[in-house]
Order: C-alpha cells, then sequence, then structure tokens
C-alpha cells in the first residue's frame, strides 16, 4: 500500500466510524437497536481510530468506557506509526 492510499483509507474508515458513533448515540437516547461494540472498536482498529476518537468527544458516547479509550488510542498511535513507516519508504 501507498502513503496516499493509506492517508485515504484512514480517511474513509474514520468518516464511517464516526457516522457510526453518531447513528449509535442516536439510537441509544430513543432506546432502538444498538450498533455493537465490536463492530464500533473493529472499524477504529481497522483505519478509523481518529474518527472514533472524534465521535466519541463530540457526541459524548462511549467515553465512561475505558477500554473504547485503549482501544482506539492505541489503533491511533499504530495508524500513525504506519504512516510515518510509508512516507519514509517513499511508497
Amino acid at each position: 500500500m501507498t502513503f496516499k492510499g493509506f492517508l485515504i483509507l484512514v480517511a474513509a474508515m474514520s468518516a464511517v466510524t464516526l457516522l457510526l458513533y453518531l447513528i449509535d448515540k442516536s439510537r441509544a437516547k430513543r432506546g432502538a437497536w444498538r450498533i455493537p461494540e465490536k463492530v464500533l472498536l473493529g472499524c477504529g482498529i481497522l483505519g478509523g481510530a481518529a474518527g472514533g476518537l472524534l465521535g466519541m468527544r463530540l457526541f459524548r458516547h462511549k467515553t465512561k468506557k475505558a477500554y473504547f479509550w485503549t482501544v482506539n488510542g492505541i489503533a491511533l498511535i499504530v495508524h500513525v506509526v504506519i504512516a510515518v513507516w510509508l512516507s519514509t519508504k517513499g511508497i
């Protein structure tokens, strides 16, 4: 994967993850069917960590669950490391 391709992937997954947090928060308020936590966390791990963390802050959703902060935080660090590595490889 190229650096540019990775950035596009991360941006797209972050947008999707942010939208999922918004939908889940809305459903939580209405008492409707919820998006499973493994889906929210999985999207964060697969490139959407920035969107997940932003969604947590903007919508005040899942903020009391330490493992959401931990998983998204570690995933974000991994995404940054991968981006830096790809940028230095000139790929």
